[in-house]
């Protein structure tokens, strides 16, 4: 049957490109430290050939690797996560999404407080979620302002305690600033909604409750192309928040690698019973949010590991004729100075009946596109440069 599934591993990155200097981040390698520092154990992922990319600690390469193998590069102007998944499915961003590393613009700030209500807001910095809740947390409690924040990436974050602002409210104001605020110049790449709990020194974020609102597409990613071609398109994760839900049939959310995990296999299980042609997506947000964002180089090696655990169940679910592709979207290297992402070559790892070959090193992410719109026989524009074999998309096709 025709089915193809991308996963996403979330900022596991493995080595930094050419143009890391361009964004501080010469030196960083995401896989490369993790397995230095933490020494993961991930027979599955050695099994597909992760080894067979480059060196890494404690994994060897395998004489007959379990699917191709290669790293892809990104060329857009970013490191975060729209622009990684954008560029994944065909769209290439020649100028970066507007960055506020000084906080954002009074203009900017007076327009949210007139389109939201607000008397005002606390903080106006870049800063980790985390740190900037510890900081004024007291405060927005005692005024109900909410907490307006950025990082190194292009966002604009509104972050509240679910008792001071109702999480209802939270994202009315998040979609305020999406609709009216930031645009423009100040088109930021997303807007989220950043909801916390607990008393003062004891703050918690509550990440499942995290939503995004992602600036529309550009142009049309390759899933649109599918959808045209009557493909049924399906997100899981925050695949579909980052492109505003454009080109998803169904858009399926988790609030864990557990739960992405659980609702991949459940989505290929009922497409092999439907048997439609079918291309799933899914993004597995934990290395990235939970342990490469705050630095915590072991917990982002037990995800490793998790993961790995899980690829022998995901594999069990496939039907005859389908593909199973994970990469990532940008680094996120624990070990390095900082809390951002890092400009870094992300895996490519693609398995399906006869795979096991070296794909080097790709031109583009959007590789990823084009192999996904040949593989379904779509006909797509985009920069990138289909890396499966021809019997694949001949047997494939519709």
């Amino acid at each position: 049957m025709s089915l193809f599934v991308t996963i996403v591993l979330d900022g596991v990155g493995i080595g930094a490109q050419p143009d890391a200097d361009d964004f501080g981040d010469v030196g960083s390698d995401t896989l490369g430290h993790v397995c230095q520092v933490a020494r993961p154990d991930l027979p599955n992922l050695a099994r597909w050939g992760l080894g067979n990319i480059r060196a890494l600690t404690g994994m060897d390469g395998t004489r007959n690797p379990a699917a191709d193998y290669g790293r892809l590069r990104e060329v857009s102007a970013g490191k975060d996560s729209t622009t990684g998944h954008w560029e994944l499915a065909g769209i290439q961003l020649e100028n970066p999404f507007p960055t506020y590393p000084d906080g954002f613009p009074d203009e900017l700030i007076d327009r949210f407080l007139l389109e939201s209500g607000c008397d005002g807001i606390l903080a106006n910095v870049a800063a980790s979620g985390t740190e900037i809740i510890e900081r004024v947390g007291s405060a927005h409690q005692e005024s109900a302002w909410p907490i307006v924040y950025t990082s190194a990436d292009s966002v604009f974050q509104v972050a509240a305690h679910v008792d001071v602002i109702p999480l209802e409210r939270l994202y009315e104001l998040c979609r305020l600033a999406r609709d009216r605020v930031c645009v423009g110049p100040h088109a930021v790449g997303r807007v989220i909604a950043r909801p916390f709990a607990g008393a003062e020194g004891s703050y918690s974020r509550l990440s499942a409750m995290r939503k995004d609102f992602a600036l529309r597409p550009l142009k049309a990613p390759v899933q649109s192309r599918l959808q045209d071609a009557g493909i049924q398109t399906i997100a899981v994760g925050k695949i579909g928040e980052l492109f505003d839900r454009v080109g998803f049939d169904s858009s399926i959310k988790t609030r864990s690698n557990t739960e992405g995990i659980e609702a991949t296999v459940k989505a290929i299980v009922a497409a092999t019973a439907n048997g439609h042609p079918t291309f799933i997506w899914t993004n597995l947000v934990d290395f990235d949010q939970d342990f490469g964002h705050r630095n915590d180089a072991q917990g982002f090696a037990r995800a490793l590991e998790h993961f790995d655990s899980n690829l022998p169940e995901i594999e069990r679910a496939l039907p005859h004729g389908s593909v199973l592709l994970l990469t990532a979207d940008h680094g996120n290297d624990p070990t390095f100075p900082g809390t951002d992402h890092t400009r870094e070559h992300v895996p490519l790892l693609v398995s399906y009946e006869g795979s096991g070959s070296d794909l080097g090193m790709r031109s583009s992410f959007a590789d990823h596109a084009a192999s996904v719109a040949a593989y379904f026989g779509v006909e797509y524009d985009c920069a990138g440069d289909s890396f499966l074999p021809d019997s694949v998309r001949a047997a494939s096709g519709n």
